[in-house]
């Protein structure tokens, strides 16, 4: 979907609860929510929610949901030769059949296979930033993986490094873990696989981003096992929620920078007097609607 179609299709309003559905509501998420089409098959509708710091927000992002949907549903394609996902076979078509009696949830929504959820977030980091950059400062290493002494805020690794976390339920925060630890989560070697099929979805989405003159300083995947036990794809990919983006023109190491994803907010909210626990604080109309303008440009710049 081109930008300009995109557009078009965007609420003025923030989706934030969705309509009565006829089918079984499993679980929601801190954006997306999951109903069971079938035995074999998932409904997943993204809302507009916004989370920061492991908290949603009371205010979400009109039209968030598609962006985030389309951002994944674009890169799915693009990454099929290295890793295989969980939409279903001719997924457009069966969405749109599905959801032939509420239209305004079709660009949202992804139909997918059931899988079963690897427990870690496969995390690359290519620059130190966020919460690494943190850990950086306090232990000198990442998580347990060793990093050249003196490095700055933003400075870009000398090779992009696996950092996974645990998966928190909603409200709590994802925890980092050292090889060993996740290791001994998955086994030693569906986390090696997972660390090298991650290492190189990152390589192909920071070449895409040095294209559309972005850096992708780091992003998180997530994966699940089909029912013959291969390792895929799953949940959203590259997207400004899961993704850190920064315009490369105006990169310079050694101080936070602009970005075209959630961190505009999280440097709204690190202004506030919160203490990062639920409920959150209420966002400025100009926030809210600065942070639609950088999703949509960032899907503009990569998708076109």
């Amino acid at each position: 979907m081109k930008l300009v179609e995109l557009r078009s299709r965007l609420p003025e309003t923030a989706l934030l609860d969705l309509p009565e559905l006829p089918f079984r509501h499993l679980a929601s998420g801190k954006v997306r929510e999951i109903f069971e089409v079938d035995p074999e098959t998932l409904l997943i509708v993204a809302t507009d929610r916004l989370s920061a710091f492991d908290v949603v927000l009371p205010d979400g992002i009109p039209g968030k949901g598609v962006i985030l949907t389309q951002f994944s549903l674009h890169w799915f394609g693009e990454i099929s030769k290295i890793v295989p996902n969980h939409l279903v076979p001719d997924h457009d078509a069966e969405l749109v059949l599905l959801l032939k009696d509420f239209p305004e949830l079709v660009a949202r929504s992804m139909l997918v296979r059931k899988m079963k959820p690897l427990p870690l977030e496969a995390v690359v980091r290519g620059y130190l930033s966020g919460s690494g950059w943190k850990y950086y400062l306090a232990h000198g290493n990442l998580f347990g993986q060793d990093l050249p002494e003196g490095l700055g805020e933003s400075a870009k690794l000398p090779v992009p490094l696996f950092t996974p976390t645990t998966k928190a339920a909603v409200g709590d925060h994802d925890m980092p873990v050292t090889v060993e630890e996740g290791e001994a989560i998955v086994g030693a070697e569906v986390y090696g696989q997972t660390r090298e099929i991650s290492l190189e979805l990152y390589a192909l989405g920071k070449a895409a981003a040095k294209s559309a003159g972005l850096i992708l300083a780091d992003t998180k995947f997530e994966f699940g096992f089909d029912p013959e036990g291969t390792l895929c794809l799953i949940d959203e990919v590259l997207t400004p929620d899961s993704s850190r983006y920064w315009p490369a023109p105006v990169y310079e190491p050694g101080k936070t920078q602009p970005a075209f994803d959630k961190q505009y907010v999280r440097d709204f909210l690190e202004t506030l007097d919160w203490d990062k626990k639920a409920p959150g604080p209420e966002l400025p109309e100009h926030v809210i609607e600065n942070t639609r303008e950088l999703y949509l440009e960032a899907y503009g710049k990569i998708v076109g």
